[in-house]
């Protein structure tokens, strides 16, 4: 059951707001500072766009810094995930261990698209295979971080994962926010979680067992 009070969601929008106008006017040296290293290490452009599902599975356009060099022309999908780390750079791997590589989010948590804490967007085709349960974490606006990403990341499996992503849902609120926060400064500056068991990039989702209750059926 959900544990929602009337204040909890305006207040969190006006938060987020703030939040993240103040750490991009703050952060900008910084920003510029990573720009210029990827221009120089990777080439243009510096800002890698992908579409990702947000609050109530609409598709967005998310902001991340790049981390990998281009891909060659034509690569199928296997081709690119067996090549993610020769593709990745020292620039990248920094990026990517620091959590800098996130920092342009906060253009669209300014947007509305996004919340600074939530469960991580994920991909638009991973849409259809979740079951009714999985698919709960798009009932708020996906994180910056989130309660996964400070309980393992990368390091734990999607069915981990997933049920972390709907606990925070159940179990959302000012006070979880503020730990979520407070772990992940302990998280990027352990660097624990980054990468899976298997390699710099995860496995890609395969689905639930549960055939039934998939997106589909819910919207």
């Amino acid at each position: 059951m959900k544990r929602l009070h009337s204040a909890y969601s305006p207040v969190k929008r006006l938060l987020d707001v703030v939040s993240a106008a103040v750490l991009l006017v703050v952060l900008s040296p910084l920003l510029l500072v990573v720009a210029v290293a990827i221009a120089l290490s990777m080439g243009t452009p510096v800002i890698f766009r992908q579409a990702r599902p947000g609050l109530g599975g609409r598709v967005f356009t998310m902001y991340k810094f790049r981390t990998m060099r281009s891909a060659p022309m034509g690569a199928t999908l296997e081709q690119l995930q067996r090549t993610d780390a020769d593709r990745t750079t020292q620039v990248g791997r920094f990026l990517r261990s620091t959590s800098m590589d996130e920092l342009p989010e906060l253009v669209n948590v300014l947007l509305g698209q996004m919340s600074v804490v939530g469960p991580r967007p994920l991909l638009p085709e991973y849409l259809e295979k979740y079951n009714q349960e999985q698919a709960r974490r798009h009932d708020v606006r996906p994180g910056i971080t989130g309660w996964a990403q400070v309980n393992g990341r990368n390091a734990i499996s999607w069915d981990e994962r997933l049920k972390m992503d709907v606990w925070y849902v159940d179990n959302r609120s000012l006070i979880l926010d503020a730990r979520i926060l407070l772990l992940t400064i302990s998280t990027v500056l352990g660097g624990r979680g980054t990468d899976s068991p298997s390699g710099d990039t995860p496995e890609p989702f395969s689905g639930s067992s549960d055939e039934s209750n998939d997106w589909n059926e819910r919207v």
